[in-house]
């Protein structure tokens, strides 16, 4: 009588991840005597935000689930538009719009090239981590390169959107209180900065 497989979920596993995260970032900003509530407000969106994503590409992880499965050419898709839909694309571009937002404040990806490659780095390994979790434990996802790509551009849109937003004047001085980093915006957001302060400027 082969017995049910035992099925890790994702809170107990995701929830204290996401404190110790959360802890980490807030000892961090502790030592760089660089404490705010903007700057802790981005700590808990950046956990909160990856323990959601790592819930739902990840979990659940099945623990002795029968040997016999798929075999694992399936569980893998390599053909750009082919076996996928629309609003599954359009959904997984959606799902990395916030990382656009979060990466300029947290790390020093100030451009579009480099928020991307951050996008497709985190994007490949969820969708390696989704590979493995379907060969050796027959989880529900497979990986899939649209997925990959949907991701890529989805960071890359979020950070557009967040760069508009840079140009009100209430939305940089929040960013600005926020960031992680002290690299500054690009030079075109810091004329455009010098331009609304200065009224002598050209």
């Amino acid at each position: 009588m082969t017995s049910a497989p035992h099925e890790i979920s994702a809170l107990p596993v995701v929830v204290p991840l996401a404190a110790l995260a959360f802890a980490a970032m807030l000892w961090r900003l502790h030592r760089r005597a660089a404490w705010s509530i903007p700057r802790v407000v981005v700590a808990a969106a950046v956990c909160v935000y990856g323990a959601g994503i790592i819930a739902n590409t990840v979990f659940p992880i099945l623990i002795d689930s029968p040997a016999s499965g798929p075999s694992w050419p399936s569980l893998i898709n390599l053909a750009l538009f082919v076996d996928t839909e629309w609003f599954d694309m359009l959904s997984n571009v959606l799902v990395f719009v916030p990382l656009g937002f979060l990466l300029p404040l947290v790390t020093r990806a100030r451009t579009p090239r480099r928020v991307a490659l951050y996008g497709f780095a985190i994007s490949l390994t969820m969708e390696t981590a989704q590979f493995v979790n379907a060969v050796t434990g027959h989880g529900g996802h497979i990986a899939d390169v649209n997925d990959l790509l949907a991701n890529s551009l989805g960071a890359v849109v979020g950070y557009a959107l967040f760069r508009a937003c840079l140009r009100l004047p209430a939305a940089r001085r929040l960013a600005d209180a926020a960031r992680w980093t002290e690299v500054p915006w690009d030079d075109q957001l810091a004329v455009s900065a010098i331009a609304e302060t200065d009224p002598d400027s050209p």
